[in-house]
């Protein structure tokens, strides 16, 4: 076999896997009422766009090559239903439409969802007695979500919440409002991990204390020992009419990617989370190992469990050194 790996010509040519720049999809959190970029703490070299910089950041990941990316809106509106993210003019809508203006060729993905709208951070309405998410009143308010996605310019919905139903609906309603061109990406197989902890940071959606709300996410979000169950949860989603699907998060779930990609014929993606990426560049400012080496490493990861695309906080450093090769 060594014959094989002899000198750098002959392991290029033989390489099994490769990640594109066409396979990347960046993650941009936005921010209302504020003038500058700020950097996020616990997400090294990760910003909070202004809605005057955002313009900025879509053309630097355009001039690398990113065809994608996935916005998240951090909203002074907050309250116990989202409505900020259910209006015309608030910021989910406004940053949609700031980033079509500038990259009109763009895939913009809207995150569908209402932690980063709500005052509680949980991903919907809470149930009257606040013991828990009411799933059927959150699926009206992702309707009329999706559809101020859908008008503002973005040409993917991402249901991100794992509410029962909600690709059903969300189908419905693009499709009652002639939007049946929109693609769903769906969060088929969100597990409830510890690795969202910096993006619960950057998007200002840790779980408060408002209305006594309930301290996890767990009746929604999947338990990370259960396999047998993401596959009924993906199997669902593609019934109720999702056109992509999705593992949250990346590297501990490789072999939920694998199942998909091996059972289903339906685009498949990885969000190589917050966590992991913080990790990476904590331990590489520490001397552990070289950033981009192992990003790489972490991204032909995915591609080889089966990937279609991957979204990373990294997209534009691992652009950057594919672009070099």
């Amino acid at each position: 076999m060594r014959r094989l790996r002899a000198n750098a010509a002959m392991r290029d040519m033989l390489q099994e896997n490769r990640v594109n720049v066409s396979d990347l999809i960046l993650p941009i959190f936005v921010e209302e009422n504020i003038d500058s970029r700020q950097a996020i703490k616990s997400l090294p070299d990760v910003y909070r766009e202004s809605e005057k910089t955002l313009p900025q950041a879509v053309k630097n990941a355009t001039s690398h090559g990113i065809q994608s990316i996935i916005l998240f809106g951090i909203s002074h509106n907050k309250d116990a239903i989202g409505s900020d993210a259910l209006n015309e003019n608030g910021l989910l809508a406004r940053m949609i439409k700031i980033a079509r203006k500038t990259a009109p060729d763009i895939n913009i993905i809207a995150d569908i969802c209402f932690c980063e709208y709500t005052t509680h951070g949980h991903c919907g309405v809470l149930k009257s007695d606040h013991s828990d998410v009411d799933n059927d009143a959150t699926l009206a308010n992702l309707q009329k979500q999706a559809i101020i996605a859908a008008r503002a310019g973005a040409n993917i919905i991402a249901p991100s919440g794992m509410m029962d139903g909600g690709v059903r609906a969300i189908r419905q309603a693009l499709d009652a409002n002639n939007f049946e061109h929109i693609a769903i990406l769906s969060y088929a197989a969100k597990f409830a991990s510890h690795f969202y902890g910096p993006f619960r940071d950057a998007a200002g959606c840790a779980l408060g204390n408002a209305n006594k709300a309930p301290k996890t996410r767990k009746t929604y979000q999947m338990n990370p020992a259960n396999a047998s169950e993401a596959m009924r949860e993906v199997a669902l989603d593609i019934e109720e009419g999702a056109d992509m699907l999705m593992v949250k998060p990346g590297l501990p779930y490789l072999d939920i990617i694998s199942k998909i990609t091996q059972i289903h014929a339906l685009p498949t993606f990885a969000y190589h989370v917050s966590g992991e990426y913080a990790m990476l560049k904590i331990a590489a400012a520490q001397g552990a190992f070289d950033y981009t080496d192992a990003l790489m490493e972490c991204l032909i990861a995915f591609k080889r469990a089966g990937c279609s695309g991957i979204i990373t906080y990294g997209a534009i450093d691992a652009a950057k050194l594919i672009n070099q090769k």
